[in-house]
């Protein structure tokens, strides 16, 4: 009789989402792994294993299918608990449901509608260019140019004021991160679900010209969206709005000036700027681990097999990173390769329907910040950049730079 395996405890500070990455890719396509607090879970760690699951029916998304959830052995205080059972949206929902819910984003974000948001993305990004121009040479990046810059725009789209925008990034980095604070985490969730209520209603009592108007005003054949729905949906906009495309902007600026020959190919021209966007998310994906999805039965995966009720996580870390889908040079940054196949905005009825506003938010930003400083440089060695606690997101707690 075959021992199961222990399970491999997932470090919350995410000191290194590299190595954490490969060794999990090294002990197979599906690992038992151990999160914060004790709670057990599947990683999925190779690109063909999760590009199979990721549209398999018997992998859902609905929590009424974690068994250990239902049976009280997790506590809705656990740190994580907002994105692995949040409310009533398109993920957490599957079939019908998760097609109504979805449309209605998915037509906000269509590649015609997001082109059309290129010249407002422009004006933003060169404004922000200007007020590092204007400031000192040493800066945070993260703090004046890649958080603004999404947030602004997702913002924007939803009719949010700029006054209530560091209120919402507050709120976000301390819903993904990890510290042992059941208080904080409610009151977190709580915070959330007010601002989000908050615009809800004042949508519904004088519709605008904005996004979230649209949405509540939306009909589809199960009809208008609850309160709820809205809500839910509302949180899962703002959140995949800003908070990928603050960690692409980040973790490319960093790939690119720890390596000063790969940013030479692409200032030379030899190298689109889009490539360096793609090679980014496959590299350094945006989201480290997805939490959840829920074993409906037993899953074959390789030789193992998820029992059915476990939670399941997609590790972008191991699996943008996978040699049998990138090759023997998989652990090198190179904008020359064809990364496009990656998962790193996830596959099937889940993929992430704002992939196109990130990708032109990073592509309009990256060549902007180089050209406006070509003298650009990290403030501090590479090996001292911080990263945040997470074991959701993949990003720095600032990325300090020298513009010239």
């Amino acid at each position: 009789m075959s021992v199961a395996p222990a399970p491999f405890v997932l470090d919350p500070l995410a000191r290194d989402s590299a190595a954490e990455g490969a060794l999990l890719r090294a002990a197979g396509p599906a690992v038992p792994v151990e999160l914060p607090g004790g709670v057990a879970a599947w990683a999925v760690t190779r690109h063909a294993a999760a590009r199979d699951l990721l549209t398999d029916s018997r992998l859902v998304k609905d929590a009424a299918h974690w068994a250990a959830f239902q049976r009280g052995e997790v506590p809705k205080t656990w740190p994580l608990i907002g994105l692995a059972v949040p409310g009533p949206s398109m993920v957490t929902t599957d079939g019908a449901e998760h097609r109504r819910l979805r449309a209605l984003v998915a037509q906000a974000f269509t590649p015609r509608r997001v082109e059309l948001m290129r010249p407002r993305v422009e004006e933003i990004t060169h404004r922000l260019l200007d007020a590092l121009a204007a400031g000192g040479s040493e800066v945070d990046l993260k703090s004046a140019f890649a958080f603004p810059l999404p947030m602004t725009v997702i913002c924007s789209l939803l009719g949010v004021p700029e006054s209530d925008h560091g209120v919402l990034r507050d709120l976000y980095e301390r819903f993904f991160g990890i510290k042992p604070d059941p208080a904080g985490i409610q009151a977190t969730i709580a915070g959330l679900n007010a601002f989000v209520n908050d615009l809800v209603a004042q949508r519904r009592s004088a519709p605008g010209d904005d996004l979230a108007s649209v949405l509540l005003a939306a009909d589809t054949e199960g009809g208008a969206l609850t309160d709820a729905e809205a809500a839910a949906t509302l949180r899962v906009i703002i959140a995949a709005g800003h908070e990928t495309t603050v960690n692409l902007i980040g973790n490319a600026v960093r790939a690119l000036l720890a390596h000063p020959e790969q940013l030479a190919l692409v200032r030379s021209g030899r190298v689109p700027w889009d490539a360096v966007v793609e090679e980014s998310l496959r590299w350094t994906p945006p989201t480290s681990n997805f939490l959840f999805r829920f074993a409906a039965e037993d899953i074959p995966v390789g030789d193992t097999v998820i029992p059915a009720g476990e939670p399941v996580l997609i590790s972008y870390n191991a699996i943008g990173r996978d040699p049998a889908q990138h090759g023997i040079t998989a652990e090198v940054f190179d904008v020359t390769r064809d990364a496009s196949r990656h998962l790193s905005f996830g596959h099937g009825p889940h993929v992430c329907p704002g992939s196109p506003l990130a990708r032109l938010e990073a592509g309009v930003a990256l060549p902007a910040l180089f050209e406006r400083f070509p003298g650009l440089s990290l403030g501090v060695p590479d090996g001292e950049l911080r990263p945040s606690p997470s074991l959701v997101v993949n990003s720095l707690l600032e990325l300090p730079v020298r513009l010239f």
